[in-house]
Order: structure tokens, then C-alpha cells, then sequence
């Protein structure tokens, strides 16, 4: 997952929400960091993007492939 990806599945998926939960909420699986503190330490999208998923109990479904412009194809 690269960053934009991270980004426009936060988009998608938490809406208005999405800047406050990226820059206030605290995520203990990503060395309790903020999500931007997380990525800007350098730690991979899609790591961060689960620990979001987590927290905010996004159900799985949701997760795989999120913030892709299109699915994946088999």
C-alpha cells in the first residue's frame, strides 16, 4: 500500500472524520504514535492503515485492497 493508497482508503472509509482520526488518534500497534507521526517515522501505510482498522473496528472486509483505484485482478 503506498501512501496516496493509505490516504484515500482513510477517505473512503471514515470521511469527515478522517483528518482528526489521522492527526488525534493514538495507535499503540504503530509505537504509540498518530497515524501522520507514524508515517512520517517511516512506518509502512499499510501497517498503520490496520492498526486504524483496529482501533476503529472496521470490519475485515473492508480492509483488504482498500484505497486502490481499482480491485485487484486474479
Amino acid at each position: 500500500m503506498r501512501r496516496s493508497e493509505f490516504l484515500r482508503a482513510v477517505d473512503v472509509e471514515f470521511g469527515a472524520r478522517s483528518t482528526s482520526l489521522l492527526n488525534d488518534l493514538v495507535l499503540g500497534a504503530v509505537g504509540s504514535r498518530t497515524a501522520v507521526d507514524a508515517l512520517d517515522a517511516g512506518v509502512p501505510p499499510r501497517e498503520i492503515w490496520l492498526a486504524l482498522c483496529d482501533e476503529a473496528e472496521v470490519p475485515a472486509e473492508r480492509r483488504y485492497g482498500a484505497g486502490r483505484m481499482e480491485p485487484r485482478r486474479s
